[in-house]
């Protein structure tokens, strides 16, 4: 992936946004599961929008939802990752949000 060029300005070439936010939400789950406590009601709530497979479902259409729950909530996950010092969610969302959202 290194060798190949990312357009994000013009044509979104080598980009893949669901994906990105596929690994947001692999993040969030992965911290909910490291520091239980970081799973409060709004997550609850952000969690159900999203469906339980959403990596089958991104494989097969590209559950728009998912992708939009991410972006319309940057700043709350920013805010959650930099809450837990959580550094491997900040770097996924970084990216998401400067290729995607």
């Amino acid at each position: 992936m290194e060798n190949e060029i990312r357009d994000r300005y013009v044509t979104f070439q080598n980009i893949d946004c669901y994906e990105n936010a596929s690994m947001v939400l692999d993040a969030m789950k992965e911290l909910f599961t490291l520091e239980p406590k970081s799973k409060n009601g709004f997550w609850v709530n952000f969690m159900e929008k999203i469906p339980e497979n959403y990596k089958e479902v991104y494989a097969k259409d590209k559950h728009r939802d998912t992708l939009y729950q991410v972006c319309s909530n940057v700043f709350y996950i920013f805010d959650l990752f930099e809450a837990y010092d959580f550094e491997k969610g900040i770097e996924l969302m970084d990216q998401c949000e400067y290729e995607c959202c």
